[in-house]
C-alpha cells in the first residue's frame, strides 16, 4: 500500500518520543443499509499488518446501523428550538446549535439531563467558563453531527448520531481484520475513543496520535485508517 496522508495533515508524527504513520484508508461514500462488516473486508483487510491499530470513524459505524437522517425527515419540538439559540456555533462544527440536532439530543439524552446541562452552562458561562453543557450531557449528545457545507453529499444534509455498541462493533471488527480497532469521534477541536480493543493508556495515547484529525473533516472520503509505527 502507498501511504498518502490528507492534504494539510502529515502522514507521521512524534508522540511520547515514538514516531507514528497515520495511513487514510479512502472508500466510496458509506450509505445507509451498508454493512459495516463489508466496508472494512472490502477498504482495510487486505492493508493491516500485525501491531497496526485500525482506526474507524464513528460516523460510517453510524450510518450502517441506520442512525443517519435527512434534514426534511426531522421534525423538531418548540423546546429544541429554544434551546438550540443558546448553543455556541463554532467553525469546526454545528453541534447542537439548530433545532434538528438539539431534537436528537433530547431523544437520546433524555430531557432532564439535556435541561440540567444547559442550566449548569448558563451559569457557568457568566465565569468565563465553557463546556459544561457536552460534559454533562455526555458522549451521545456530544457525538451528533448536524449538516455542513463541506461534509460529502448526502450527509451535507443530514443529521448522523453516534453509532451504537461501539465497543461490540471494534471487538467484531478485530476478529475480522486481526489487529486492534478503534471507533473514534475525531473532529478539528478534538477527539475521544467511544470504543475499543485496547487499554485506557493505549487509547490515550491514540487520542493523541489523532489530535490534528488526519482523516480531515470534509470531501477527503477517508472514514478510516491505520496507525502504525514508523
Amino acid at each position: 500500500m502507498s501511504a498518502e496522508a490528507n492534504e494539510g495533515k502529515a502522514l507521521e508524527v512524534t508522540v511520547d518520543d515514538a514516531r507514528f504513520l497515520r495511513i487514510p484508508l479512502r472508500t466510496r461514500v458509506v450509505m445507509p443499509g451498508d454493512d459495516i462488516e463489508e466496508v472494512v473486508r472490502s477498504y482495510a483487510i487486505d492493508h493491516v499488518e500485525p501491531g497496526d491499530i485500525l482506526f474507524i470513524t464513528e460516523k460510517i459505524v453510524a450510518i450502517t446501523q441506520g442512525r443517519s437522517y435527512m434534514m426534511s425527515e426531522i421534525h423538531p419540538r418548540r423546546l429544541a428550538r429554544f434551546l438550540s439559540r443558546y448553543v455556541t456555533k463554532t467553525a469546526y462544527g454545528i453541534g447542537l446549535g439548530i433545532p434538528e440536532t438539539m431534537e436528537f439530543a433530547l431523544r437520546e439524552v433524555g430531557t432532564p439531563r439535556i435541561l440540567f446541562a444547559a442550566a449548569v452552562s448558563a451559569v457557568t458561562k457568566v465565569f468565563g467558563r465553557s463546556g459544561d453543557f457536552y460534559r454533562i450531557a455526555g458522549d451521545k449528545a456530544r457525538a451528533i453531527d448536524g449538516p455542513t457545507p463541506n461534509t460529502i453529499p448526502p450527509y451535507n444534509d443530514a443529521v448522523v448520531l453516534g453509532p451504537e455498541r461501539p465497543r461490540e462493533v471494534a471487538a467484531e471488527m478485530k476478529r475480522l481484520v486481526g489487529c486492534d480497532v478503534a471507533v473514534v469521534d475525531i473532529n478539528d477541536i478534538g477527539g475521544n475513543i467511544l470504543g475499543s480493543t485496547l487499554d485506557k493508556a493505549t487509547e490515550r495515547t491514540l487520542v493523541s496520535i489523532l489530535g490534528d484529525n488526519p482523516l480531515g473533516q470534509g470531501h477527503q472520503s477517508t472514514p478510516m485508517g491505520i496507525i502504525r509505527r514508523a
